[in-house]
């Protein structure tokens, strides 16, 4: 469950020609992988060390099903656990609610108490694992699971290692997971990078993400020029709460989309290394060389995949996976070719790790640094994308920055005109998709699908009930009572959801106790 080490230094190509660590155009090339800005990667040894984190997007069902599920794809050489979870969970709903009626357990796994965490993880070690956790409302309840998980295992909070996504923001632009206004949910997000720098210091407790405002339809540019804007949310958000930048900035990490425009792709990742570089040394001054590093985990997209010709998801699929790895990536989830019908089959799911595992080992990327420097057009492309990206945030910095400019609607304007503007194109057939409106084929074949079935609702139902005539509830109600009067206050929540968590209350429990005090989030009509 760690990266896999390349033992070897010594690389040559198929016909034995040697391959150096590094090619620059003269020997004195401005920039080196591993220095600042990092145009060219965060270590300079990049790849030829160590390849990245194979972490595959997955969780349906109950959690005795993902279990199984995770145990498969680590033992076919998956190298991290990436988990995906239901709607409910993510918007704070336990499976008894009326809200989640038809949701459990369908786009990703049910996860309503400890006792769910714990069984998600029988028999896979907390303390080897590295787990990356796509959830953002509730981040906070699932981080408590985990570290409740760990602690049954012997294993202390400060030994973790893993990711919660966390990133409120770009819920209200792209994703509308959300639960409580802006406001108190930047609160709780500045709780957790708090309370990890001083008891989870090896986690990532945000991952900024601009995969989702991508495949909702924004360009490159705009991609990374919100992301980064929302860092930058985030990170004075931390500041004005006290925290000095280099006791946290060293554990943000970032989590971008890859699509299939290659080249683009490629500059994107270089170009949103260098950008952020420069704003955390010239604008938050930070000092220590890990907090100018901009750590970014991929996926591939989605929204790319066809329910028609299926198979042809996997070339899609190993062109992005590609992109990714040519721009530096530190870890990568290749989406599987059955994602545009379904969760992902068995098999399938096999079929993108395959994927991954075949660029790292065999296409020969990986013997020197940075494959990709040099390239006039390269070079081109990020200069363009890195003009355009400092125009947008210059533009936000005018609004008041990326919590201001959402408020006003800003970001989402911006996805709405580019996703109309590719629509319009694929309908036109201006923009070829293949299988789609060229190459197209009369019937297909049947797809081997994953189903969820329709019972399992009344069986996670059946299971909250039973928790809750089986725990000490005055112990629950104390401990959500001492959570609610703490939200009430400045106090970092952390501690208190833990405690509530070690009581086995619910995610629903949690999320209510919070709805009282925060309210929820009803977005105006600003288009």
């Amino acid at each position: 469950m760690t990266k896999d080490k390349i033992k070897t230094k010594e690389f040559v190509t198929d016909s034995n020609i040697p391959v150096k660590p590094i090619y620059n155009q003269s020997k004195n090339s401005k920039e080196s992988p591993g220095k600042y800005p990092f145009t060219r990667g965060i270590h300079s040894g990049m790849y030829r060390d160590r390849l990245w984190t194979m972490r595959q997007y997955s969780g349906f069902g109950d959690a005795a099903q993902s279990n199984k599920r995770y145990k498969f794809m680590l033992d076919s050489g998956q190298t991290g656990l990436s988990m995906a979870f239901d709607l409910p969970t993510q918007i704070g709903h336990d499976p008894d609610s009326s809200r989640a009626e038809g949701e459990v357990g369908k786009v990703g796994v049910s996860i309503a108490s400890l006792k769910d965490m714990q069984t998600a993880f029988n028999g896979i070690n907390l303390g080897k694992a590295s787990t990356s956790m796509t959830i953002n409302a509730t981040a906070s309840t699932l981080l408590a699971y985990y570290i409740a998980v760990g602690k049954s295992q012997g294993i202390s909070s400060k030994e973790l290692r893993g990711t919660t996504q966390n990133d409120i923001l770009k819920e209200y632009v792209a994703r509308n997971t959300y639960i409580y206004p802006p406001q108190p949910s930047m609160r709780i997000v500045g709780d957790m990078i708090g309370y990890c720098a001083k008891n989870v210091p090896q986690w990532y407790p945000i991952s900024i993400s601009g995969y989702h405002m991508r495949e909702a339809g924004s360009t490159a540019v705009q991609e990374i020029a919100f992301t980064i804007a929302n860092g930058i949310e985030y990170i004075q958000t931390c500041i004005d709460r006290g925290l000095k930048i280099d006791d946290f900035a060293p554990r943000l990490s970032f989590f971008f989309c890859c699509t299939i425009e290659f080249f683009e792709e490629v500059a994107k990742f270089r170009t949103a290394r260098k950008i952020y570089a420069k704003i955390l040394k010239e604008r938050f001054h930070a000092k220590n060389p890990k907090s100018l590093q901009l750590r970014f985990h991929t996926q591939t997209s989605g929204e790319s995949l066809t329910a028609q010709q299926p198979d042809n998801n996997i070339v899609r699929v190993a062109v992005q996976a590609m992109a990714a790895v040519l721009g530096g990536t530190q870890s990568l989830h290749t989406n599987s070719k059955d994602e545009a019908l379904a969760l992902p089959s068995q098999e399938a799911a096999k079929i993108a790790l395959r994927t991954q595992q075949i660029i790292g080992y065999e296409s020969g990327v990986t013997k020197t640094v940075d494959p990709m420097a040099g390239s006039y057009y390269m070079e081109s492309l990020c200069d363009d994308i890195e003009e355009q990206t400092l125009s947008y945030l210059k533009k936000i910095d005018k609004m008041g920055g990326a919590l201001k400019a959402i408020e006003k609607g800003y970001f989402q304007s911006e996805i709405r005109q580019n996703a109309y503007r590719l629509k319009k194109e694929v309908d036109d057939d201006q923009r070829i998709l293949v299988g789609v409106n060229k190459f197209t084929e009369k019937s297909e074949k049947k797809q081997n699908l994953l189903r969820i079935d329709d019972s399992l609702g009344k069986k996670q139902e059946k299971a909250i009930k039973q928790l809750r005539n089986s725990r000490d509830n005055k112990k629950t109600e104390y401990a959500l009572s001492k959570m609610q009067k703490a939200a009430e206050t400045d106090k970092n929540l952390m501690p208190f959801i833990l405690d509530a968590v070690l009581a086995y209350a619910t995610t629903g429990e949690i999320s209510n106790t919070f709805r009282e005090v925060f309210g929820e989030y009803r977005p105006k009509d600003v288009f």
